[in-house]
């Protein structure tokens, strides 16, 4: 398990945030919600930025980014040299994300994703540990 988490969501992706800070909450899971605070409308690019420069010095933690689908959101984050940002639409999405990935950035469609499913994506994201040894060698490369 990580550090920490931080949570950051445009408005569309801010129900499923919600749903997965109560699921923290209950099991005691520290975590920081970045916003945003409301379903009114904001950029996902402004989101995605405040959390990747949280983790530029959080390096041991890891981030869950929302929007409506998780493709605008991550393709901002991506733009930071130290985000490794995973689309995951599966539970095996999530494990291959940190197994071979080291992903530390999950993104997640609030529009797209049923609320059982998202939890157990961020449930496998999050205990889901990097394998290391030849993935180190191309994760090196990213």
């Amino acid at each position: 398990m990580v550090s920490k988490i931080f949570l950051s969501s445009d408005h569309a992706g801010f129900e499923l945030k919600e749903k997965v800070k109560n699921y923290f909450i209950k099991n005691f899971i520290e975590f920081e919600d970045l916003g945003c605070t409301s379903l009114k409308p904001v950029d996902y690019p402004d989101y995605a930025k405040i959390l990747s420069k949280k983790l530029s010095y959080e390096n041991e933690s890891k981030g869950i980014l929302f929007c409506g689908t998780g493709i605008g959101i991550s393709m901002s984050a991506n733009r930071f040299p130290h985000i490794r940002a995973a689309l995951c639409t599966s539970v095996e999405m999530a494990s291959k994300s940190r197994k071979h990935n080291d992903a530390n950035v999950l993104a997640l469609g609030g529009r797209i994703l049923e609320d059982k499913l998202a939890l157990e994506i961020v449930k496998e994201f999050l205990y889901t540990d990097f394998e290391a040894g030849r993935h180190s060698l191309r994760v090196d490369k990213i």
